[in-house]
């Protein structure tokens, strides 16, 4: 294919690929992108070890704007960077927010424990969600804790309660004493 061909496939002056070809003047990447596809090339980025390097995840997490993160940043649930957020008490908790790289780690820390790619939202993680899960899991730790001592003798086994908490107060409580009920709670049992 001549100068003048390619250049006219590729929507180029002639000026511009001699110049390219010549190897005194660069191409714009999307001009350089189009003079390959006019060859039956793609362009491609390759790591160290010569593998692809593929794009974001179509489905990784956004932030409340429904924007991607920018890939410089480590997404993380909100949680593991609270001062992201803490700051701002009038806003609603995010799902998730980000770590930042810094320019000064060296290059094995920087990929060593991080992921290849941003979080993809999975069930679960929403602050809510979370919670509910940490509160269930203190609730089975006590509730094991009490089988334990029973079984060794330690408590009398408790006589049979049938709870009717409403769910107002698993809110309330954060199961690290004895149970927390809400104003309205019909039985306020103490199961704990």
């Amino acid at each position: 294919m001549s100068q003048r061909q390619l250049a006219e496939a590729a929507g180029l002056s002639v000026a511009a690929v001699a110049h390219a070809e010549a190897g005194t003047r660069d191409l714009p990447v999307t001009a350089l992108a189009r003079a390959a596809d006019v060859a039956g090339l793609r362009l491609a980025l390759l790591d160290g070890a010569g593998d692809e390097v593929h794009g974001m995840h179509a489905g990784a997490v956004r932030d409340r704007g429904g924007r991607r993160f920018p890939a410089h940043l480590d997404t993380v649930l909100s949680e593991q960077r609270a001062s992201r957020w803490e700051h701002r008490p009038r806003l609603r908790q995010p799902t998730y927010t980000f770590g930042r790289r810094t320019p000064w780690e060296d290059a094995e820390s920087r990929s060593s424990d991080r992921p290849d790619d941003h979080l993809v939202p999975q069930a679960g993680d929403s602050p809510g969600e979370r919670a509910a899960a940490r509160r269930r899991a203190a609730r089975q730790r006590l509730q094991d804790e009490r089988a334990r001592r029973v079984a060794a003798g330690e408590l009398r086994p408790a006589e049979s309660v049938t709870c009717t908490c409403p769910p107002a107060c698993d809110e309330l409580d954060d199961w690290s004493g004895r149970p927390v009920h809400a104003e309205e709670c019909p039985c306020s049992c103490d199961v704990g």
